[in-house]
């Protein structure tokens, strides 16, 4: 889904760029290529902003996240994306079992844990 969006990003804001500078001829008779070559390094520099802006830390956050999943532990305080609190009461290949406050038990895809639950005890 990301990158679907930043997708269509670049390419609207390619086409924005090229409009705006296919209208920046230069008036006093430069050739073509230099207009070109400063619409090839205006692309570049948009490129290496949205890289620094989006596209890294989303990566960033993406491995975090891996690492938090492969870390968890059987008795671990989760948070999961739709906010429910539990702990985890035994891990498959695809999921984990969490026990609600209230005692019931619920299968939760891997996906589906946004966190650990930060220490109470503060």
């Amino acid at each position: 889904m990301v990158k679907k969006i930043i997708a269509s990003l670049l390419g609207l804001t390619s086409i924005i760029s090229l409009g705006m500078l296919s209208s920046c001829v230069p008036a006093t008779g430069e050739s073509n290529s230099s207009s070109t070559i400063y619409m090839i390094l205006f692309m570049v520099v948009l490129f290496g902003i949205f890289y620094f802006l989006i596209i890294r830390p989303q990566g960033k956050r993406q491995k975090e996240h891996q690492n938090l999943l492969s870390n968890l532990q059987v008795g671990d305080r989760i948070i999961t994306i739709g906010g429910i609190y539990g702990r985890i009461e035994s891990i498959r290949e695809d999921s984990y079992i969490i026990k609600v406050e209230s005692g019931e038990l619920l299968r939760m895809t891997k996906s589906a844990i946004a966190g650990k639950q930060p220490d109470e005890s503060k």
